[in-house]
């Protein structure tokens, strides 16, 4: 029996995702091993405003394997699923991404024909406040000489949250409005967390009977 894809999945637990309070914000269907005989690794990517509780995230997961379950897409193929939430070097392609890395550093790229700011069409900043309008706050400068510049999302072609080893400037954070709630202060991850980029709770086995 072929596996279901990608698009399929997302439709099956889409509902419970959103129901459970999180975003969907990937699938992912990958071969566990070589062996031909060996379970698919289904990772399912999810996000919410607040902080992570593990706890609700492990509680998604079985539910989750058990709505998967009795789909039946998987027929009698045995599969590892691991509901996960997304990692600190995320790129930030929907406004709630740009919500969420409040406080944050990115590396952005302007789209063709958008207004170079300060002369540079490739630059990193600092994420500020998300308004009404669809612009973003921006702290350049670094904690030299850090300052705010407001540019459209629709500018912004591409943009990267940076790993930082080291605590931004309180100029800077306070330019940026803070850091958004629940998230940890740059630098100051758990080193797990900025080396894997994501955490998550064990995969779960599931077979369809």
């Amino acid at each position: 029996m072929p596996m279901p894809t990608e698009e399929r999945v997302s439709q099956l637990v889409a509902e419970l995702v959103a129901r459970r309070g999180f975003d969907l914000e990937g699938v992912a269907i990958a071969s566990a091993g070589k062996d031909e005989l060996a379970p698919v690794r289904l990772k399912v990517t999810v996000d919410s405003d607040g902080p992570a509780d593990l706890d609700a995230i492990a509680e998604l997961s079985r539910e989750m394997s058990e709505l998967l379950d009795e789909a039946g897409d998987f027929g009698e193929s045995a599969y590892l699923l691991e509901v996960t939430t997304p990692g600190v070097d995320r790129p930030l392609t929907a406004e709630r991404h740009w919500r969420r890395a409040q406080g944050r550093k990115v590396k952005l790229a302007l789209r063709e024909g958008a207004e170079p700011i300060e002369g540079k069409a490739r630059f990193e900043a600092r994420v500020g406040l998300l308004a009404d309008d669809g612009t973003v706050a921006l702290v350049l400068g670094g904690k030299n000489k850090p300052h705010r510049v407001h540019v459209p999302l629709t500018d912004i072609a591409s943009a990267v949250v940076q790993v930082e080893f080291n605590a931004p400037g309180a100029a800077e954070l306070e330019l940026a409005g803070g850091i958004a709630a629940g998230r940890p202060v740059p630098g100051e991850e758990p080193a797990d967390l900025a080396a894997a980029g994501q955490h998550s709770d064990s995969p779960t086995e599931g077979v369809a009977e």
